[in-house]
């Protein structure tokens, strides 16, 4: 049995890596991060690290194990943990991540893998491939965004066949690199249920969600660009949602969810929420 574990973005969440952001800064790097260069000053790093720890406070009550990936001064972008590997169910992969600004992650997480006996399933080799884009549905089921920025069609179809393989359904999914990463325009909340900005994603693909018993709750432009659809889900009814996404919150508050919402402003400014800030490694369940 593999040490690290996922088989769905729903399932009880009880092990996950996160990166503080020692060195974390806004770079030019997304649409979003060049918005909020052009019309604000940087923050104060302490600023960061008191959002950064809300966000593990709020882990740490929903009974997870928090784990930490140290960070490194020249990789400022390596607090996003969910796009440096994705965890399946026969282990982590390895991704290949496009931005050479973010590159360099990968020693880091090879390094913290080996020292938790961790085996890694599969590397990344053909094109890139990066977390944001990855989306295991439900045991079985799997989505893969392909924008041609972050992850392009290369990246996304060997990944396919390697769950495919395992007998799973995949979807590779086109959307524009505008967006960044398709966790900006969907995410599962509960099982059956996610978010989902219907404007921005291709009819295709709804209908295909529809058909396999996925509904969701639409959300438009400016929310994606905010990241309010930007979400984790912690299981058992539970998820983790950005506090400025005040109409999300109440309508997943609506669902039945317990919404647990730490203040994560200023990395929805770079460009990630709470699905962007972690990384699971282990869930029970579905």
């Amino acid at each position: 049995m593999p040490r690290f574990a996922v088989a769905s973005e729903t399932g009880r969440l009880r092990e996950l890596l996160v990166c503080p952001p020692d060195h974390y800064r806004w770079i030019p790097t997304n649409a979003v991060a060049r918005r909020s260069l052009a019309s604000a000053g940087p923050p104060p790093q302490a600023a960061f690290a008191a959002q950064h720890d809300e966000l593990v406070a709020a882990l740490a009550e929903a009974g997870a194990t928090v784990r930490t990936l140290p960070p490194a001064p020249h990789l400022p972008y390596m607090v996003y943990t969910r796009d440096q590997a994705v965890v399946t169910p026969w282990g982590p992969v390895l991704c290949q991540l496009e931005r050479p600004q973010r590159r360099g992650e990968y020693a880091a997480v090879l390094d913290w893998h080996a020292a938790q006996e961790s085996a890694f399933w599969r590397k990344s080799s053909a094109g890139t491939l990066e977390g944001g884009d990855i989306h295991l549905i439900r045991p079985g089921l799997a989505a893969i965004g392909v924008s041609g920025g972050r992850t392009d069609e290369a990246g996304a179809a060997q990944l396919a066949a390697w769950l495919e393989a395992e007998g799973w359904e995949c979807r590779v999914v086109p959307f524009d690199e505008h967006f960044l990463h398709l966790d900006l325009l969907f995410c599962m909340a509960a099982p059956g249920l996610a978010l989902a900005c219907e404007e921005a994603l291709d009819d295709a693909f709804l209908a295909w969600l529809r058909d396999r018993g996925i509904r969701w709750i639409p959300f438009g432009y400016a929310e994606a660009m905010a990241l309010a659809g930007n979400i984790l889900a912690l299981g058992e009814g539970r998820v983790v949602s950005s506090r400025g996404s005040t109409r999300i919150n109440a309508a997943l508050r609506a669902e039945g969810l317990v919404v647990l919402d730490p203040d994560l402003s200023l990395f929805a400014a770079g460009g990630g929420g709470p699905h962007c800030l972690t990384c699971p490694l282990l869930r029970e369940g579905q």
